[in-house]
């Protein structure tokens, strides 16, 4: 190439790719075709930003376990057009210092660019030049979110920071004025009607968009499992500003506290929400299921169905767990016009009328005004077949992680008063046994009628990071068989349960879950490798997933014959983007959660300053020790805290050794560590690591 006034030569071994820069001002550059990410030094960057194209040259080789490294030779779009931060008053006018510490670089304010915005202020400003590494970046200030501490400003800065987007436009909003409340007599024509079937929605007792619901019977040794997903496409017409809307959103976005929706809840939470008691349309899997677990027949149709009973996870859970399980509904449960031998006013909808195992009629033992009636038997038998197929998975090699996710509790300030462990229970994995079971049926039928659809990908693992893994455990005396070749998830899963309740359990459950790749949508089955599943899909969840509501089209033009070669075209030409906007937009959405519960995650941990709870290490880096507690805040020990000796960091072993005492910290230790600080410029909470001690903590602990 010509080379221009101050334009660096381009090289012709330059590679192009994504910017990914760290807090710490260095970055990587993940390039197509690279084997691994080129490591860019901060002075290498070229006033590069997190998730710019940018033109990249290799300056010295990766060897010995190390990356690549390089440097960036020219910007080529900018990914970053806004930044969130607070701002800071000087004399010349201004910086705004942001909240994402992978901007890399504060942003200078020139006077009469800060539109009456003083010092302490979050606020968005629009970069109107960029730095080049030397000189920083320029921009404007174009709204102030309020001051810092001021109730709301901190998720309301993640939002804008994320460019999440939080309103509908007029456009929107006046094609959802034209959806129906109800379900119509013609939109019931053609469709299966399915509203005789006991019909449940599990979901968490918050919930109010309800996209699932589950029925479910057994003849002989054959269940009949029904999946029944809300038909939102039936209102969502492709290419509609509605449709376009949702598209770029990909996703409803989940934090701590607010919801922002895919679609507008007039949809989301109304005619395409499954309420109880209310007609509703719905695109339904309907499987046949043999002893084993295997889905050995199934039907895919568009339905009216009627859900009987909303119920929650915790109320299902405590079904099982309190309830018989030797009591069987009697054949009438399914039937809408049965009635109670016993109470013939009482319809076997709202009243459990049982056999014993010697067929003498009964009541259910709870009597007449049992709240649960008919539903008691059928949890049991949900959780018989769900046990049937997890034991399945499990068979074949599916991975199962259960780290608790954590669970915010809020007062009406928005400060946090409680944090715990969300822990699944038997209701909870009801619900996924069945909506997998769902996902996978769907995924190879289509596949198998090589129609172009969206498939959820999980590939498998690069083989560098397996022999990084096997080399670590095989410290513990354990090994991975396949290293040398593509390893099978089955090898992962028995070394998940070798470990199980050893004091190494946690440390290589981390590890073995960072040697995977993330999932992602595509437009090929190229399969699941955490669930050992050649065939995969999102199907279940139209309301808050795009890819979901994709498929659903497609699936209805091929049930109606409508899939001709215009179509079919149509589709092979619009999937690739639309699942790489789908993963693209997945990623932005989990990235923005994970930074909400930090925030108020150390906002809460501000009450603790000085307590000692006890924790385990999940992370050990060159510049500290991250520490995980019980209550699942995690935060940091800095290098410069432990004071009783010089740690060196080894990244092959993932621990601190103390270069004198030869005292150790790993991944997965349990460690006693006092609370420093909780510092929310940085969102994060500083420890400082305890002598160990058999002591019980300081009242407060894991509140």
């Amino acid at each position: 190439m010509e080379k221009k006034k101050n334009e660096t030569m381009i090289p012709e071994d330059a590679v192009q790719g994504v910017f990914r820069g760290s807090q710490k001002r260095f970055g990587f550059v993940t390039a197509e075709g690279e084997k691994e990410d080129i490591y860019i030094a901060e002075e290498n960057t070229m006033g590069a930003m997190n998730g710019d194209q940018v033109l990249a040259a290799v300056v010295r080789p990766g060897e010995k376990g190390r990356r690549p490294e390089g440097k960036i030779l020219r910007v080529v779009t900018r990914e970053i057009r806004t930044v969130v931060g607070t701002y800071e008053k000087t004399k010349g006018g201004g910086f705004l210092v942001p909240d994402q510490g992978k901007v890399g670089t504060d942003i200078y304010i020139p006077r009469g660019k800060e539109r009456g915005a003083v010092t302490g202020h979050k606020a968005v400003a629009r970069i109107k030049k960029y730095g080049d590494g030397i000189h920083r970046p320029e921009g404007e200030i174009t709204e102030i979110l309020g001051h810092v501490g001021d109730p709301g400003v901190d998720i309301l800065s993640i939002v804008r920071a994320f460019d999440l987007r939080t309103d509908f436009s007029a456009r929107v909003m006046a094609q959802t004025e034209q959806v129906p409340d109800c379900v119509s007599e013609a939109e019931r024509e053609g469709r299966t009607d399915l509203r005789h079937l006991l019909t449940v929605t599990i979901d968490g007792e918050d919930a109010k968009d309800l996209d699932d619901a589950v029925t479910l019977s057994k003849e002989g040794g054959t269940y009949h499992l029904g999946v029944h997903i809300a038909d939102v496409s039936h209102y969502v017409a492709e290419g509609s500003p509605l449709d376009r809307e949702a598209l770029r959103r990909g996703t409803s976005v989940y934090l701590v506290d607010r919801v922002i929706p895919m679609l507008p809840h007039r949809l989301s939470n109304g005619i395409c929400s499954l309420n109880a008691g209310e007609d509703r349309l719905a695109l339904s899997c309907l499987m046949e299921v043999d002893e084993k677990g295997t889905v050995i027949g199934h039907s895919i149709e568009e339905t009216v169905i009627r859900v009987d009973r909303r119920m929650s996870y915790t109320e299902v859970n405590r079904i099982l767990s309190d309830s018989p399980k030797d009591t069987q509904c009697c054949s009438a449960m399914q039937d809408s016009v049965g009635e109670c031998a016993v109470c013939p006013s009482k319809n076997t909808r709202e009243h459990s009328f049982t056999q014993t195992s010697d067929g003498a009629g009964g009541l259910c033992p709870s009597g007449c005004d049992d709240e649960y009636g008919a539903l008691v038997p059928l949890f049991h038998l949900m959780n018989e077949l769900a046990g049937l197929m997890r034991e399945k998975r499990k068979a074949r090699g599916a991975l199962d992680f259960d780290f608790p996710e954590s669970r915010i509790v809020l007062d009406t300030q928005g400060h946090p008063t409680d944090i715990h462990p969300y822990e699944r229970n038997d209701a909870t994995k009801i619900i996924e046994d069945f909506m997998l079971a769902a996902n996978e049926t769907i995924a190879e039928d289509f596949f198998w009628q090589e129609l172009p659809f969206i498939y959820r990908t999980h590939e498998v693992p690069a083989p560098d990071r397996i022999r990084k893994l096997a080399l670590f455990i095989r410290n513990f005396g354990y090994g991975i068989k396949g290293v040398k070749s593509e390893i099978h998830p089955k090898e992962l899963q028995k070394l998940l349960v070798k470990i199980q309740d050893s004091p190494q359990e946690a440390l290589i459950s981390r590890l073995t879950l960072r040697s995977l790749k993330q999932a992602r949508y595509t437009a090929e089955c190229i399969g699941h490798f955490g669930l050992a599943a050649q065939y995969y899909c999102h199907f279940t969840s139209p309301i808050r997933r795009y890819p979901d509501l994709q498929i659903h089209r497609i699936i209805k033009e091929n049930l109606r014959g409508a899939l001709n070669e215009e179509r079919l075209e149509h589709y092979e030409t619009l999937l690739p983007e639309v699942a790489k906007t789908c993963s693209d937009q997945e990623r932005k959405a989990d990235e923005a959660e994970r930074e909400t519960e930090k925030v108020k995650k150390v906002e809460y941990m501000a009450d603790f300053v000085g307590d000692v709870f006890d924790g385990v290490i999940s992370g050990v880096t060159a510049w500290g020790i991250y520490v995980e507690l019980e209550n699942t805040v995690e935060g940091l020990v800095h290098v410069t805290e432990l004071l009783d000796d010089y740690y060196i960091f080894s990244d092959q072993e993932y621990e601190m050794r103390g270069e004198h005492t030869g005292k150790t910290y790993k991944l997965g230790q349990r460690v006693r560590v006092q609370v420093k600080e909780a510092d929310l410029t940085a969102k994060t909470v500083w420890f400082t690591m305890e002598e160990e001690s058999s002591e019980t903590s300081p009242e407060g602990e894991g509140e």
